[in-house]
Parts: C-alpha cells; sequence; structure tokens
C-alpha cells in the first residue's frame, strides 16, 4: 500500500512539474495565433485569434520579418554542419575505439582536456582568424567553425563503438578485409542509434545557436542572418510592439523540425546515449 502511495505522489509531482514546463510553451503558441501584434500581458489567451502571424512569416515577409531567407540560411548550414561533424564524430570515434597506435591515450586525454574548455573562450581569437581569411559574414565560414572542432565529441560514439565484439573486425581482417571496409560495412550498420545520437546533437548546435552566428554574421542585411539572429531582433526595443506575435510564430514554427526529428528517432536516440554509456 505504502508503495503505491508513493508512486501515486510520484506521479503528481511529475505530472505538476510538466504542467509548469509547459506553461511557457502554451503561453507562446496561444500568442502566436493572436491578432494583437504586441505583448498582451493582461490575458494569458487572447482575446482574437488570427493565423495572420503565420502567414505574414511565409506569405508577406518584410524587410524586417524575412523568415524564409531566415530559415533557408540555417537550414543550410545546420545540414552541411550535421553531415560534416557527423563523418568526423564517428572516424574519431572509430579510430580510437578500433585502432591501435602510438599516442593513442595520450591523444584521447588531450581531447577530452580540451573539451572541458568553453567555446566562447576561444570565440574571439576565431573571429580575427575567420576575419583574415575572408570567411565573415559568410555561410561557409559559419559551417567551418560549426565543423572543425566536432571530432572532439567522440567520447560517447566511441564508448558505442567498444561495444561492438572485437571478433567480428577480426574475421573482417582475416577475410582481407581494409580498416575502411570494416568502417563501413561492419561498425556503421551495426551502430544505427548512435548515429542517430551524433546526427541530431550536430544539427542541433547550428540551428539555434546565437553567439557564434552573430559574432561572424555583420551584415545589416536580414537576408543573410540565421534564424536566431532574426528571431532575436524582432524582440528588439522598436520592434517588440509590432513583431512579438511574429516572433512567436517563428519560434513555434523553428521548433516543429527538431520536435518531430526527436519524436522519430527518440527509440535510437535513447538506445545511443545509454549504448554509449557503457563503456567510456
Amino acid at each position: 500500500m505504502q508503495k503505491k502511495i508513493r508512486l501515486i505522489l510520484r506521479h503528481i509531482f511529475l505530472a505538476f512539474l510538466s504542467f509548469i514546463w509547459l506553461i511557457p510553451i502554451i503561453w507562446l503558441f496561444v500568442t502566436s495565433l493572436s491578432s494583437y501584434k504586441g505583448i498582451n500581458t493582461m490575458h494569458f489567451f487572447p482575446t482574437k485569434w488570427s493565423l495572420d502571424n503565420y502567414i505574414q512569416l511565409f506569405a508577406r515577409p518584410d524587410t524586417v520579418a524575412n523568415f524564409p531567407a531566415w530559415f533557408m540560411n540555417s537550414l543550410i548550414i545546420g545540414f552541411f554542419t550535421c553531415l560534416i561533424s557527423s563523418t568526423f564524430v564517428l572516424m574519431v570515434s572509430y579510430a580510437f575505439s578500433c585502432m591501435r597506435f602510438s599516442g593513442r591515450k595520450q591523444l584521447m586525454s588531450l581531447y577530452i582536456i580540451l573539451g572541458m574548455f568553453p567555446g566562447v573562450l576561444s570565440m574571439i581569437a576565431i573571429y580575427f582568424v575567420m576575419k583574415l581569411l575572408g570567411l565573415t559574414n559568410s555561410i561557409l565560414g559559419l559551417i567551418i567553425i560549426y565543423s572543425a572542432g566536432s571530432g572532439l565529441g567522440y567520447l560517447i560514439c566511441k564508448g558505442f563503438f567498444d561495444t561492438i565484439p572485437i571478433s567480428l573486425r577480426e574475421s573482417a581482417k582475416l577475410e582481407g578485409a581494409s580498416e575502411y571496409t570494416i568502417f563501413t560495412k561492419i561498425v556503421i550498420p551495426l551502430s544505427k542509434p548512435i548515429i542517430v545520437y551524433t546526427v541530431i546533437n550536430a544539427f542541433l548546435s547550428p540551428w539555434m545557436d546565437f553567439v557564434m552566428a552573430r559574432l561572424m554574421i555583420r551584415s545589416k542585411d536580414p537576408s543573410d542572418w540565421t534564424v536566431a539572429m532574426g528571431l532575436f531582433n524582432l524582440v528588439q526595443r522598436t520592434l517588440v510592439g509590432d513583431y512579438f506575435s511574429v516572433f512567436c510564430a517563428g519560434g513555434i514554427i523553428v521548433a516543429i523540425p527538431i520536435s518531430l526529428l526527436f519524436l522519430i528517432m527518440q527509440r535510437f536516440y535513447v538506445e545511443g546515449i545509454t549504448g554509449g554509456a557503457v563503456k567510456g
């Protein structure tokens, strides 16, 4: 009986926390459907409902809220960063997990130590390097920045590769398979959960990053901005009165692709995390 009571109380507590967590999301959604353009703090739910904010984002973009251009820029950056970063992480993880070479443990320790330092410490240096290369104010520059150090995040993926039986690789080597063949034909097909985990993480980082994008993209033309930069601009003091509801609509639309990706790949995502945590 006591166990049932504790279980009920636990579920009530979790439901209460979930309700509190959902309040800002619900408010963002209902505000995006408001016909009032500014911030309405008098009512939680709008007095008049409208889809005009969503229509404005796509059908009537202006020089201030050029959402289609922002979305496309972020999508391009996210796609190529995801592709390059996932490839780097998988290759580095395979090298550390399945290959033996001089200095392997030292490199692993070095990468872990480097990964402990926050990225903001190197932002200014990165900016000046990219400026010397002429890659500021460009999508290519952001893709390079987001992808360049991705191999440092190898640890979880390596842990998953460690769980793959070494006998499979040894059998393939006896048959004359190269490391590339073992990697692409044996290890990768057996690593779908960790690949999904790696892909989602690689896409999330650039998708809504604001700080690095704001530092690198100095253009005054809104069509050159990312989604995060564009939405942040809409809540500036001079614009928030006319664009806050549009900002809420943009926030809902940006969240949809990520939410769908998580729902579709949730099972593989959880398996990737738990599988990678078995061995370090």
